[in-house]
């Protein structure tokens, strides 16, 4: 039931506001001052605040004032036996609903009142709107309306607040550290710390104490005692990024650390208790680097407790528009900018591009084009030249009649096939092999279908 709170220190104006919307269903209640109003608002209790501009305390205003910062969604028309034009406007700039004079009719009473609820409730509609589309379009600042990106983010919410190792996997770019971040950020361990590793950018013999930390006196160097970056991570989460990388004896180590939840720093035998979520991630094929002996199988099996692949940007196709707009906001704060928006051609070239960078090569294009562009819109030639190539070579829809008979497949697949390895080679810079890579097809394949298509 809508509730409706009456503040004035008028009794008969009560008692008439009362009766009236009584009439109309609505829950009331009374209050005479500034201070007995502010506590059943800020208990979210309130729909609309019925206010004399002249109630003890502080006047209409503030109370105005104080609902806007405990409770904007909640409407306020204010009342007023001497009101002027100027107090209805600040009333108004101030956000008020309304503002009537009194004394006031039946009539007018009820259309404030409407008009008010009515505006409230478009208010929390338009907020449900925006948390659901923002649910389904980004997990943290992780965007994506493709069916995989939605399933990952199911599985991350379902194991966000657990202890379970993750492993995450995907080619450079994908945004593999940005859902590790995610992880954190939606678990319990939120208020700790996120402590990252990135474990190829350290050589072996610095890894260990790094990550375990070290005695002093342990090694040449070592001056004094040091934490690891697992102790630093307690009551949160680290996060070791390319993991595959990591030598046969610091995975001998990491393994313990997972089965026990205990370190031991370097040139030290006591072992030392850490509460820590870890979450890894890799662009190898971990598998194929078990049955090449290149990583232990009992590490592979205990980490791929839960895992997620990230897909390339060139599988989800559908997210582009989206990255690319969530970019040019992000970007174009950060930069000082106003508000931007792409033109259709720069738009249809960031759609039909390959992205063999994955989302980091689309941020990246991204920012180039917000720095560079000269007014509010962001049009191709702010968008790197590679991207002017793809955009004259995508393929156009085919006008098709609707009862027109089908063709067969091969003939209709051959013209995209086509289009998608001149854009391929474009991109590359005539670079077959890197064209090869790009489409994902071994050098041979690609020979090939460029003899069978006649690309020179």
């Amino acid at each position: 039931m809508t509730k409706i709170l009456v503040a004035d220190p008028d009794p008969r104006s009560q008692q008439d506001l009362q009766q009236l919307l009584g009439q109309r269903g609505f829950q009331l209640d009374a209050v005479t001052s500034v201070a007995n109003a502010l506590p059943p608002v800020a208990d979210g209790e309130v729909d609309l605040v019925l206010c004399d501009l002249g109630l003890p305390g502080g006047g209409g205003m503030k109370l105005l004032q104080e609902i806007q910062a405990l409770h904007p969604e909640t409407a306020v028309v204010l009342l007023s036996a001497f009101g002027s034009v100027q107090d209805a406007v600040a009333a108004m700039q101030q956000g008020a609903a309304d503002f009537l004079g009194k004394p006031f009719t039946p009539e007018q009473v009820l259309v404030a009142v409407d008009r008010a609820l009515e505006k409230t409730a478009l208010q929390r509609e338009n907020q449900a709107l925006k948390t659901a589309l923002d649910d389904r379009l980004r997990l943290d600042n992780v965007v994506g309306t493709d069916p995989r990106m939605q399933a990952i983010f199911k599985t991350v919410k379902a194991v966000a607040s657990t202890r379970t190792t993750v492993l995450i996997t995907g080619e450079s770019g994908t945004g593999k550290t940005l859902l590790a971040r995610a992880l954190h950020s939606l678990s319990t361990r939120k208020h700790g710390p996120f402590v990252e590793v990135n474990c190829g950018a350290l050589p072996e013999s610095l890894l260990e104490s790094e990550l375990f930390g070290h005695q002093k006196g342990s090694f040449t160097g070592a001056v004094r005692d040091k934490i690891g970056k697992f102790e630093a991570a307690a009551g949160g989460t680290i996060f070791l990024d390319e993991i595959g990388t990591s030598s046969p004896g610091f995975q001998v180590k990491l393994l313990r650390v997972l089965q026990d939840r205990v370190i031991e720093r370097v040139g030290d035998t006591r072992t030392i208790p850490v509460d820590v979520r870890v979450v890894l991630a890799t662009n190898k094929d971990l598998e194929l680097a078990v049955r090449k002996g290149e990583f232990r199988e009992d590490l592979y099996y205990r980490i791929q407790v839960v895992s997620i692949e990230m897909p390339p940007l060139r599988q989800r196709a559908s997210d582009v528009q989206a990255l690319a707009e969530h970019f040019l906001r992000r970007f174009a704060a950060e930069h000082g900018r106003g508000p931007l928006q792409f033109t259709d051609r720069a738009l249809a070239a960031l759609l039909a591009a390959p992205w063999p960078g994955n989302v980091r090569q689309l941020e990246n294009v991204i920012e180039r084009a917000v720095v560079l562009c000269q007014g509010p819109t962001i049009d191709l030639a702010d968008l790197p030249a590679a991207l002017h190539t793809a955009a004259a070579t995508r393929p156009a829809a085919d006008p098709l009649p609707p009862d027109a008979p089908p063709g067969p497949l091969k003939a209709a697949l051959a013209g995209p096939e086509k289009r998608l390895i001149e854009q391929a080679l474009a991109h590359c810079g005539g670079n077959r092999e890197q064209a090869a890579k790009v489409l994902g097809i071994n050098r041979s394949t690609l020979f090939h279908k460029l003899r069978k298509f006649g690309i020179h």
